[in-house]
C-alpha cells in the first residue's frame, strides 16, 4: 500500500511539472495565453512556469527560415519577359504580432511574402533594361528589395534577412531573338574590322609600290651619275692617250670597233676594200 502511494505521488508531481513548468530553447519564441489571450511574449531561453489549466502556452521556430519562390516572369524597361529565380530568408522579429497577424503559420506567412516580393519585384525590373537585368549589381538590387519589403513585412512580426536572386533566364523566343540580335552585332562589327584592315592593307600596298619607284629613281639617278662620272674619267684616259700616241689610240679604236661588229656571226658588211675601216687589213708592220 505505501509503495502503491509512493507511485502515486510521483506520478502527480511529474503531471504536476509537466503541466506547470515549459522550456523555452534558444531556437524558439513563446507566447503564453490565458484562456485564448495573450499574456506575455518576451521569454528568455530557459525554464518557465505557468499555471494548469488557467494558462496555455505555444513556441515557434526562431531561426531563419527560407521561402523558395517559384520562378516568375517579369517585364523589364524593354517590356520584355525574364524568368526570374529568388529565394527570401527571413525570421519572426515580434512573435506576438506574429501570431495575430498570420495566426502563427509560417506557410500563410510565406504566401504573403512571395506576394509582396513579387510587387517588389515588378517594380524593380519595369525599371531596367535586359542588360541591366543580367549583369548589373545583383548587390544593389538585392538592397533596393529588402529595404523595399521590410516596412511591409514588420507589420506582420516578420524581419526579412535577406533576398537572393539565383538566376534571371530569359524565354526561347526572346533568347532566340537575343542571341540574333547579339550575332548580328558581331557580325557587323567583324566586318567593319574586315573593311578597316581592307583599307590599311590598301594604304601599306600603295606607300610601298610609292617607295618602291622612289627607290628605282633614286638608284637609277645614282646610276647614271656614276655612269655619267665613268664616261668623263674614260674620256679623259682616252684624250691623254691620244695625246700620248695618236698612231697607237687609232689603232686602239679600231680594234674596239672590229670587236663590236664581228662579235655575232652572220652579220654582212659591204665595203670597199680599201676603206678607212680596213685600213690596218693586211698592212705591212
Amino acid at each position: 500500500m505505501t509503495q502503491n502511494r509512493l507511485f502515486s505521488i510521483i506520478g502527480i508531481s511529474m503531471f504536476l511539472i509537466y503541466t506547470v513548468v515549459f522550456t523555452v530553447h534558444q531556437t524558439q519564441k513563446a507566447i503564453l495565453f490565458q484562456f485564448g489571450k495573450i499574456v506575455k511574449t518576451d521569454y528568455e531561453p530557459g525554464i518557465h512556469f505557468k499555471i494548469p489549466v488557467y494558462n496555455n502556452v505555444k513556441l515557434f521556430d526562431a531561426r531563419i527560415l527560407v521561402l523558395d519562390s517559384k520562378p516568375e516572369r517579369f517585364l523589364t524597361s524593354e517590356k520584355k519577359n525574364v524568368i526570374v529565380d529568388s529565394f527570401v530568408k527571413w525570421r519572426i522579429q515580434d512573435v506576438g504580432l506574429f501570431y495575430t497577424t498570420v495566426a502563427g503559420d509560417p506557410t500563410q506567412a510565406n504566401m504573403r511574402l512571395d506576394q509582396i516580393m513579387k510587387d517588389a519585384m515588378r517594380s524593380e525590373f519595369s525599371k531596367r533594361t535586359i542588360n541591366q537585368v543580367v549583369s548589373a549589381d545583383r548587390a544593389g538590387l538585392r538592397n533596393v528589395l529588402v529595404e523595399g519589403t521590410r516596412d511591409v513585412a514588420l507589420k506582420w512580426g516578420i524581419d526579412i534577412i535577406d533576398v537572393r536572386i539565383k538566376r534571371v533566364d530569359l524565354p526561347s523566343d526572346v533568347s532566340h531573338s537575343v542571341y540574333r540580335r547579339m550575332e548580328a552585332e558581331r557580325s557587323r562589327i567583324a566586318k567593319e574590322f574586315r573593311s578597316q584592315g581592307a583599307e590599311a592593307s590598301e594604304r601599306i600596298r600603295a606607300e610601298a609600290d610609292k617607295e618602291r619607284e622612289v627607290i628605282l629613281a633614286e638608284a637609277y639617278r645614282e646610276a647614271e651619275v656614276t655612269r655619267g662620272q665613268g664616261d668623263a674619267v674614260a674620256t679623259d684616259i682616252y684624250a691623254k692617250s691620244y695625246g700620248q700616241d695618236t698612231e697607237f689610240y687609232a689603232f686602239y679604236r679600231s680594234l674596239n670597233a672590229y670587236k663590236n661588229v664581228f662579235k655575232q656571226g652572220g652579220d654582212m658588211l659591204v665595203l670597199e676594200p680599201d676603206s678607212d675601216f680596213f685600213k690596218y687589213f693586211g698592212k705591212e708592220k
